[in-house]
């Protein structure tokens, strides 16, 4: 037992020298200290006498609290980096920690350390506590800081390779990233996966009905879908193996028992997006074909009755009309409930993208009766049914799609239950830079990816972070390529200017309070512009910084943009008007005035534009003329524009920051002032060009190693401009 204390000192990082008296050093310590300057019951003779007489019995016939309290005590504080600065406490510490371990736990032989284990199974220690915190390794045990692993355990099989062995002589291979890749099966086991399925347990806890999880697009909705279909479905082949390494098999028994318990109806309608109402209905009704035929046990079950064997063979043909496949949930879980005693779970994946095409292409009225009848059928009073989930953007609920579906529990963006499971936590994102050799891009992918927040939980977009280490570490806006952005667009278009000003000042850095209804509806966009802030949280395009319930059951939130790649989409998306007012053939003479420093062609430019496209209605204050110009560079090639962010003494308004560090970096601040005269306009461009050298903005710039900057200091009044470079 006294190896090992000393085995234990040694893995907290402590020197330890022999010889007439022991001694022990901490990282960091300039000199060895003798534990038996701490008392002489912490000599080394007394250490082992005490290591080797301290049993429950004598510890129980103690007659003051004063030792144990004391141990108690000091282990908390050791375990929460408290007394961290004294040695000599640490020293006392690391003898009662082991005497309370050798007390109070299974006996020490039959525990090793994470590095024992490490050197046993021929992998880093760093791998070891990951395959613990990951429940992958059966009984270990977590004291304090240190992981404890029972010595029989054997190794688990590494993943990372296809063959499940690792070889010393060869370096294992990266996973390759799952871009793209829903299907929970594959994903799980031949790319790289971050473990979602403790949403399994919280769903086993608390067990509702029916539930629906509203999400952005592209954050793993339907991933998570396959995952709960792969876990509750019965099947011929043995799917526990997608789950016994991960950490949902470690809750227990009681949700193991849940695996492959019950047949599942599972219908994605991520894909059906077509112009017309005959087009959806009959995109919808295959699909029911497809997973009617994927039941082809009820076709000879003798549980079964013939009737319904013909409703079957109706829809697994493709042979229903619009009012039978209405009713299509129903009549399919009514037959897998007879032909398995079990009712079966429901899962329909992107239940809302047919509403949203159906909005866009003058089909909404039709697909919304479809779909209210549908759901109706198969989630409110089936009794044929023990579970159900959906996935959408939107709630969709003033249509009264769930009406009176009091079954229904909604899990939105604002909600905290489920909040991790959709998309990547901080500690994942981290796990996954070091697993791919990025660990110190984190911060560049936090200031891209990073910033959106689910309930209290801060989240990254997935879909992001996995093409970001796909594409070498080069940040892009992956994520606004992904899907339509059109309906935006079509707010915009009717927005008044105060909601273009308000948009736009979240493109300079600001935040703004706003009433959140997170049931917003399509035509409610379209008719009351002020509903695009929902939209835009609910779709991910804002996040909520702050949240507080309002009188109606709704929200008031405070709103700013999440990150450095929806500000780009902003710039792309949100200023959009400005963009289709720019012949290209302007864009490229602005770009080339900035980029060589050419302070009246700059000058020329903008004026035109000014003169062409700018109402006396719009020239109302900075504010607008800052989204001009930001707007303006948004179109500019070879840089990353930001916008009212912190460098050197200051804020700067606007900053390009090149791609390649030859090309020049570009500053700009701006002024602007009602009925200036032309001398006046001229110094304030002077003041805004000295405000750029006296708040030092180019020490973002200068740090990332720019060594040409040209700085601009840009005055309007009306539909005036003046510019002055430096």
């Amino acid at each position: 037992m006294y190896d090992d204390f000393l085995r234990f000192m040694r893995e907290d990082g402590y020197e330890i020298k022999t010889g007439q008296y022991i001694s022990f050093r901490a990282e960091g310590q300039e000199r060895f200290t003798r534990s038996k300057t701490i008392g002489e019951n912490h000599a080394e003779e007394r250490i082992k006498a005490r290591i080797a007489g301290w049993t429950p019995r004598r510890r129980q016939r103690q007659t003051t609290p004063k030792g144990i309290s004391l141990v108690r005590k000091r282990t908390m504080l050791l375990y929460n980096n408290i007394v961290q600065n004294s040695v000599d406490i640490v020293l006392l510490l690391g003898y009662n920690v082991l005497v309370i371990l050798c007390v109070e736990v299974s006996p020490m032989a039959e525990m090793i350390s994470v590095r024992e284990a490490a050197v046993r199974w021929n992998i880093t220690e760093r791998r070891v506590a990951t395959l613990c915190k990951n429940g992958r390794i059966a009984g270990a045990k977590k004291q304090g800081n240190r992981w404890l692993i029972p010595a029989d355990t054997k190794k688990p099989a590494d993943q990372r390779l296809k063959t499940g062995a690792f070889r010393k002589t060869e370096r294992a291979p990266k996973l390759p990233l799952p871009i793209g890749v829903s299907n929970y099966c594959l994903a799980s086991s031949e790319y790289y996966y971050i473990d979602k399925t403790m949403m399994i347990k919280d769903f086993i806890d608390e067990r509702p009905m029916v539930t629906l999880f509203t999400r952005p697009r592209r954050f793993g909705k339907t991933l998570n879908m396959d995952m709960l279909r792969t876990y509750f479905e019965k099947s011929d082949k043995d799917t526990s193996v997608y789950f016994r390494d991960k950490k949902i098999w470690a809750c227990g028994q009681k949700y193991r028992d849940y695996q492959g318990k019950y047949p599942v109806i599972f219908l994605t309608f991520k894909d059906v997006k077509f112009d017309t109402w005959e087009e959806t209905f009959a995109a919808i009704r295959d699909i029911f074909a497809k997973e009617t035929r994927r039941h082809k046990e009820l076709l000879t079950s003798d549980k079964c009755d013939e009737y319904s064997k013909k409703t079957y063979e109706k829809l697994a043909d493709g042979k229903v009309g619009e009012v039978e496949l209405t009713s299509a949930l129903l009549d399919l879980s009514a037959m897998l409930h007879k032909h398995y005693a079990v009712a079966p779970i429901i899962i329909i994946d992107e239940y809302d993208t047919p509403i949203q095409q159906g909005y866009q292409k003058d089909y909404y009225d039709k697909v919304i009766r479809f779909m209210r009848n549908l759901f109706s059928g198969g989630f409110k009073d089936n009794q044929h049914l023990s579970f159900g989930f959906l996935t959408g953007i939107l709630r969709v609920a003033k249509e009264s799609i769930f009406s009176g579906m009091n079954n229904l529990s909604i899990n939105s963006v604002l909600d905290n239950k489920y909040s991790a499971y959709f998309g990547f936590t901080a500690d994942e994102v981290m796990e996954m830079a070091e697993y791919y050799g990025a660990a110190d891009k984190y911060d560049e992918i936090c200031q891209w990816y990073d910033g959106y927040r689910f309930g209290k939980t801060e989240i990254f977009n997935p879909w992001s972070v996995v093409n970001y280490f796909s594409n070498e570490c080069e940040p892009r806006p992956f994520w606004v390529s992904t899907g339509s952005n059109d309906i935006i667009g079509e707010v915009l278009a009717q927005a008044d200017e105060e909601i273009y000003n308000r948009l736009t000042s979240l493109v300079n850095g600001e935040t703004f309070t706003t009433f959140i209804d997170t049931g917003v509806i399509y035509p409610q966009i379209k008719r009351n512009p002020s509903t695009i802030y929902s939209f835009l949280l609910v779709t991910g395009y804002l996040k909520a910084l702050k949240t507080t319930p309002s009188f109606s059951g709704d929200f008031m939130c405070e709103v700013s943009l999440p990150n450095r790649e929806i500000s780009l989409v902003y710039n792309k998306e949100i200023l959009q008007r400005l963009e289709n007012l720019i012949p290209p053939s302007t864009a490229i003479s602005v770009q080339e005035a900035i980029f060589s420093g050419d302070n009246a062609r700059l000058k020329a430019q903008i004026q035109t534009l000014l003169t062409q496209s700018v109402s006396s209605f719009d020239t109302a204050g900075e504010n607008f003329y800052h989204g001009f110009m930001l707007g303006l560079c948004a179109l500019l090639g070879g840089a990353f524009v930001t916008s009212n962010r912190e460098s050197g003494d200051g804020r700067y308004d606007i900053q390009l920051k090149p791609t390649k560090k030859e090309l020049p970096g570009i500053l700009i601040e701006l002024k602007a002032e009602k009925n200036c005269s032309d001398e006046k306009l001229k110094k304030l461009s002077e003041t805004a060009l000295q405000q750029i050298n006296d708040k030092k903005y180019e020490t973002e710039l200068t740090t990332a190693g720019v060594k040409t900057i040209y700085k601009y200091g840009v005055a309007f009044s009306g539909k005036k401009v003046e510019v002055t470079v430096g």
